[in-house]
């Protein structure tokens, strides 16, 4: 075999080897790959399409197991959420996009962006949703709290690239055990799966305890609404499955509230709810 490797004869046995996988946007997902081994932008992708590479390395490894169904952003490290790239690696959820509407949620909910608040967010996972809420509240507390400790890791870097070292604080624990501070608002994207869910392949990548949320799936998002109840926390914002609207309505329907509203996701479906008290 050759030493020498023209970029696009490379896309193009990368784009193959993934389609033959059925990895939907192989070409895209090859170019993906072949950036990030090089360290080089979609620019010089673009306009270097003849350019000779000496060494591959690692880069069919990687191919190989993204054509194993491996998520890409475990393979690359990196993930994008909110227009920011965040570090992401096994322990910790992939950030998916519908989870920006819990961020503008909040942002629709507390109109004064100056406000001195402390946030509580439980499974906190790769830290996404207290930075970037930390961002747009500059004098807001954040309390992030995790079952896993991998999850804390990987969290703890990325708040340690956006500078929020002195803002958000990490603890592991379950729910809100850990957390005795007088709480302004949760946050949360919580497992909501049921256990028995069929779950796609890919799936079977990230952490299992950040997916499945009980027998029926709806387990921890109740025990999180009582504790917002028992607390008295002003605000509790909460990611949720598409199916879970009746069944918290339900939940709540004797319990003293002021209010509760439920919000969209692009392609219509119930995607989470904000319980203001």
């Amino acid at each position: 075999m050759s030493s020498r490797y023209i970029v696009k004869e490379l896309l193009a046995n990368i784009t193959k080897e993934l389609d033959n996988s059925k990895i939907e946007r192989a070409a895209r997902e090859a170019q993906l790959l072949l950036m990030h081994y090089l360290g080089v932008d979609e620019l010089w992708l673009l306009t270097n399409q003849n350019s000779e590479i000496s060494q591959i390395g690692k880069l069919f490894e990687w191919v190989n197991r993204r054509a194993k169904n491996e998520p890409l952003e475990y393979i690359t490290k990196k993930v994008s959420f909110y227009s920011e790239e965040f570090f992401i690696d096994e322990g910790a959820l992939i950030p998916r996009p519908e989870t920006e509407l819990l961020i503008d949620e909040v942002l629709k909910h507390i109109p004064n962006k100056n406000e001195k608040m402390t946030f509580a967010e439980v499974g906190v996972g790769s830290g996404i949703i207290s930075i970037m809420l930390a961002k747009f509240f500059p004098n807001a507390k954040f309390i992030a709290v995790d079952i896993s400790q991998n999850a804390l890791n990987i969290a703890k870097v990325n708040i340690k690239k956006f500078g929020f070292d002195s803002r958000v604080e990490l603890r592991l624990g379950s729910l809100l055990d850990v957390v005795d501070e007088k709480i302004d608002y949760l946050v949360s994207n919580p497992p909501y799966i049921a256990n028995d869910a069929p779950l796609e392949s890919n799936l079977s990548y990230e952490p299992q305890n950040a997916l499945f949320g009980g027998e029926v799936g709806d387990e921890i998002i109740k025990k999180l609404l009582d504790e917002a109840l028992k607390r008295e926390i002003n605000f509790f914002t909460c990611e949720m499955g598409y199916d879970q609207k009746g069944k918290i309505c339900s939940y709540l329907n004797n319990k003293p509230q002021k209010s509760l509203s439920f919000y969209k996701d692009l392609s219509d479906f119930d995607r989470g709810f904000t319980l203001r008290l």
